[in-house]
């Protein structure tokens, strides 16, 4: 069966380029917008969709992100309706796509049903912000069952010992979190970021990805020096809030943002 996910990450690296992670809260600020906004966003190259699937207590999220999940619940997005848009762009795109979801949202389900689900609407991977790897033991044999990859976070203050396990659990790629706290756009990146990755690097010959805080071009490169892709979320996300009530304006603005930023790979 083709990996998606493996395939753009190879892909990317034989053109000597970063891969661009692209987050996006699906049906922020409403269906039709957030197709346009996915679509935009494949137009201009990024490498892979990160699609926030919305949820009322969305822990890891900052304000940027919290606030587009409400935007998305208040406009009537359910499960249903993001599995329906995955399917729309798969009728676009082979982009692999993967879910940044809650626990919550899983076990509503069953995670076998949740699993079959998101595949047959064309997922490629999960993470699941609130489910470590030490709990995750039923859940891992179910994403392998569904040859669905799996994704898991990694801190700067995980300690050795516990990226071993992170490593272990994880089948599509490492998202590194370069910066304490929540989602959201910060200034300049984190100063260890270097020597993180290539800590990360000892446990696994996954790829290796970098979010949390990067907003520009120069991030996107700066990431790009020692992983393998970087995640934008909140300066994308920003478009779409700061026009909520002008789609035409918000999709003109994160076109002209997303151009951009993926002009730093």
């Amino acid at each position: 069966m083709t990996d998606r996910i493996a395939d753009a990450f190879a892909r990317a690296k034989s053109e000597e380029r970063t891969l661009f992670v692209a987050y996006l809260c699906a049906g922020d600020p409403d269906a039709e917008t957030s197709f346009a906004a996915c679509r935009t966003l494949i137009d201009n190259g990024i490498g892979l969709l990160e699609l926030g699937v919305p949820f009322s207590d969305p822990l890891a999220d900052g304000k940027t992100n919290q606030h587009a999940a409400e935007r998305a619940l208040a406009s009537g997005m359910n499960q249903q309706k993001v599995f329906e848009l995955v399917r729309r762009v798969r009728e676009i795109s082979e982009l692999p796509i993967v879910f940044y979801t809650y626990y919550n949202l899983v076990y509503a389900y069953g995670e076998k049903e949740y699993l079959k689900l998101a595949k047959e609407a064309g997922v490629d991977g999960m993470l699941v912000l609130d489910l470590p790897p030490e709990e995750a033991q039923t859940w891992l044999a179910a994403c392998a069952e569904a040859e669905m990859k799996t994704v898991f976070i990694a801190a700067p203050t995980t300690p050795p010992e516990r990226l071993a396990i992170i490593s272990a659990a994880t089948t599509g790629f490492i998202y590194y979190v370069s910066q304490l706290g929540v989602t959201g756009v910060r200034d300049s990146l984190a100063g260890d970021m270097a020597d993180k990755v290539s800590e990360i690097r000892q446990h696994t010959d996954l790829p290796v990805v970098v979010g949390f805080g990067i907003s520009r071009p120069e991030h996107v490169a700066e990431v790009g020096k020692v992983a393998d892709g970087a995640v934008v979320g909140s300066a994308l996300v920003n478009c779409l809030a700061e026009n909520a009530d002008n789609p035409e304006a918000a999709i003109k603005a994160l076109d002209a943002t997303s151009r951009e930023l993926v002009a730093g790979c």
